[in-house]
């Protein structure tokens, strides 16, 4: 915990957008650095985990929490996990909630409704908290292509002061595992959220690097 004894938290949501590890990385990295994360899961998200990452989180969420825990480890009180109708939960109120959150991946539909304030679940809920307490909010969309509604909406949102951080790893690094190219991504949101990261050198380090060594192929 910091010195002065405020720890930082974090609103972090997993939706139905393919990129599930980097949601996962991401939650992974936050708990190793001792941040408390107010953890939200779609219904699609859990399929997604369950497709691309051949894991089944608990559809409860105090169970969900107890698995998690035991899988990264962590201090239970780092990690709360709150339900999509769980509207008594700190992320539904500005008087409680962080005022930090990331939508990690972020599907084009969790978007939409944030850009038109929908509200009609906990995630929706908790970024339109975080926009009208005017805090940091970061999506992470993993779409391609996109369609013109897309680009308004993210447009949209880009002008209320949103970060929008696209899953679209560099390859300065030379990433050589997909893992690689999730920490590339992860890394960036760490750096948004001022937390300090290791996971990739910054630009500038990284190409000094390349021009020592040159290409890996070459």
């Amino acid at each position: 915990m910091p010195a002065n004894g405020a720890r930082k938290e974090v609103t972090l949501a997993f939706t139905g957008a393919s990129g599930a590890l980097y949601g996962w990385r991401l939650l992974q990295s936050l708990l190793a650095l001792e941040v408390k994360v107010h953890l939200l899961i779609s219904s699609a998200a859990r399929v997604v985990f369950a497709t691309e990452h051949d894991l089944k989180l608990n559809g409860n969420p105090q169970s969900c929490q107890q698995q998690l825990v035991e899988l990264f480890g962590c201090d239970p009180a780092l990690l709360a996990v709150y339900g999509k109708d769980d509207w008594f939960s700190p992320v539904a109120s500005g008087s409680a909630a962080p005022k930090t959150m990331v939508v990690c991946p972020c599907s084009t539909g969790t978007v939409a409704a944030i850009a038109h304030g929908m509200s009609d679940n906990l995630i929706e809920r908790a970024a339109d908290v975080v926009l009208k307490e005017q805090g940091q909010l970061i999506l992470v969309p993993r779409e391609t292509p996109l369609s013109a509604l897309h680009l308004e909406n993210l447009l949209k949102l880009a002008k209320l002061g949103v970060t929008i951080m696209p899953a679209a790893p560099g390859f300065y690094h030379q990433p050589q595992s997909i893992e690689d190219l999730i920490d590339f991504m992860v890394a960036r949101i760490l750096d948004h959220l001022k937390l300090p990261q290791q996971l990739m050198p910054r630009w500038g380090y990284a190409a000094k690097a390349s021009a020592i060594t040159g290409p890996a192929s070459a």
